[in-house]
């Protein structure tokens, strides 16, 4: 494994509605994780505290950003114009999110399920996988897991998030 890259950067506020805020990843960084590789999937360990998988999102112009949600910032203390410490290495993972055990063992034992997943795009996949993750409980995982694969199967590997959404928290 590669050695971490470590910088500072700044917390702003972002004009995209999906995320509250960013820091931005200065350029050489980039390139020298990654050069011209397609998948920008990283490891960010943020003030040498709190690890967590990511992807460098292009914000134009060359730069690129990793976003911060509400729960780091609130673990970490940060606001707006906090100075951050960063380190990052490329996401070597399989799947660019922890698998959750409960999903890993559910898909073993159904070939159909395990299928239809793993014919998703990896995007799709970790969004399965972040929702399958969530719960603190592992009752609660395996009611996710048993939703998410219940959700492909009866949608022949499609994903409706409206529906599934209501499924998950039927399940939950």
């Amino acid at each position: 494994m590669e050695e971490p890259l470590h910088f500072n950067s700044i917390l702003e506020e972002s004009t995209n509605r999906l995320w509250g805020c960013h820091f931005v990843v200065p350029m050489g960084v980039v390139a020298s994780l990654f050069g011209m590789d397609e998948s920008k999937r990283v490891v960010c360990v943020l003030n040498e505290k709190e690890a967590y998988q990511c992807a460098l999102l292009p914000q134009g112009d060359g730069l690129f950003v990793i976003t911060v949600n509400k729960k780091i910032q609130t673990k970490l203390g940060l606001k707006i114009g906090t100075k951050i410490t960063a380190n990052l290495r490329k996401d070597e993972s399989e799947y660019g999110l922890p698998m959750p055990e409960e999903l890993a063992v559910l898909l073993e034992q159904d070939e159909e399920g395990n299928k239809l997943f793993h014919t998703l795009t990896p995007g799709k996949r970790r969004t399965l996988l972040y929702i399958v993750g969530q719960p603190k409980k592992s009752d609660l995982r395996l009611h996710r897991a048993l939703a998410v694969v219940d959700h492909l199967k009866r949608n022949n590997g499609k994903i409706d998030y409206k529906q599934l959404n209501i499924s998950v928290r039927e399940s939950s």
